[in-house]
C-alpha cells in the first residue's frame, strides 16, 4: 500500500468554505479511481511553527498500489483539481509538499 502525503501552504485569503470544497473534490476520487483505500485530510496542530513554514493543512490517500498512485497522478479530473488547489496556495507549486512511503 502507497500512502501519499500532501502538506498545503495555502494563502491567507483562501476561506475555509474554499479549502473544505476542494478537500471534498479529492475525496470524489474515491469513487473515480479505482484502488483507492482511503481519503483524509487534517489542520496540522505542530507548535514548531519555524519547522512548519506555515504548511498548516494537509491530505493524504491510500493507494491499493503504486499502479493506482501512478493512475491518480495521471488522472485529468485529480491533475484539475490539483491546479485549483496550486492557484489557492502561497507561492504557487512552492505552497505544496508531497511525500510517498511504503506501508
Amino acid at each position: 500500500m502507497i500512502r501519499h502525503f500532501v502538506h498545503l501552504r495555502f494563502a491567507r485569503d483562501t476561506s475555509e468554505a474554499d479549502r473544505q470544497a476542494l478537500y471534498n473534490d479529492l475525496a470524489g476520487l474515491s469513487g473515480h479511481i479505482d484502488g483507492i483505500l482511503d481519503f483524509q485530510h487534517r489542520t496540522n496542530i505542530s507548535v514548531e511553527a519555524p519547522l512548519v513554514r506555515g504548511f498548516d493543512d494537509m491530505f493524504w490517500f491510500d493507494f491499493a498500489d503504486i499502479n493506482v498512485r501512478n493512475a491518480y497522478l495521471e488522472d485529468s479530473v485529480h491533475q484539475a483539481i490539483g491546479a485549483r488547489i496550486v492557484a489557492k496556495l502561497d507561492g504557487g507549486a512552492d505552497g505544496v509538499f508531497v511525500c510517498d512511503i511504503d506501508l
